[in-house]
């Protein structure tokens, strides 16, 4: 993303924006997630505001700042933010060491930091894995985030079979709000007839 964005502290915010589950930021609580100073902050979101990524309201003489998922271009700033940042960012940059990987997706909600059942899937891969590897990435997230990862993963041909078979569970997986890591979204749908 900072090959696409100049400023350093738009990366920041948009990555804080994008992957936080507070609602409503104050500038301090900002500054202090990001570790960048509160004048940068500041002209920053003047520039997202103006822009119509982010709105502020008042609140008992604070400014709070949320992003706006309504934004025209929110799902590609976040598939940008989870396709450079943690586990997406991971799974990308050693995509070549996990073998041949048709399909990778994560769920979107796991990178707004939102609760999530025993039932959900947070990370799906399909194609021949080295799972070893798969598992010491998954690791890593799992200590820096000190949150349990539910992730599955799967043949090519298995999942073929369960999206044929209409596998309640496959089903729910894809259709589920996610971004695409690796593969080609309309050709996973292709087969999926809901």
């Amino acid at each position: 993303m900072e090959e696409l964005f100049v400023s350093r502290v738009r990366v920041k915010l948009l990555n804080l924006f994008l992957t936080t589950s507070d609602p409503l930021l104050h500038v301090r609580e900002i500054v202090r997630r990001t570790s960048e100073e509160i004048n940068a902050v500041r002209r920053e979101l003047s520039r997202m505001e103006k822009a119509g990524m982010v709105t502020s309201e008042w609140r008992a003489n604070r400014r709070l700042y949320h992003f706006r998922r309504d934004y025209v271009f929110y799902p590609q700033l976040l598939g940008f933010v989870v396709k450079s940042t943690g586990l997406g960012g991971a799974i990308i940059k050693n995509r070549g060491r996990l073998g041949r990987i048709k399909y990778a997706m994560v769920a979107t909600r796991y990178f707004r930091n939102q609760p999530s059942s025993q039932d959900d899937v947070d990370l799906l891969v399909v194609g021949q894995v080295v799972l070893p590897e798969l598992q010491a990435l998954v690791a890593d997230e799992q200590m820096r985030r000190e949150n349990e990862i539910n992730y599955s993963f799967m043949d090519e041909a298995e999942f073929n079979f369960r999206i044929k078979r209409r596998d309640p569970f496959i089903l729910r997986v894809v259709t589920q709000p996610k971004v695409m890591l690796l593969g080609d979204e309309e050709e996973l749908m292709d087969g999926v007839v809901i």
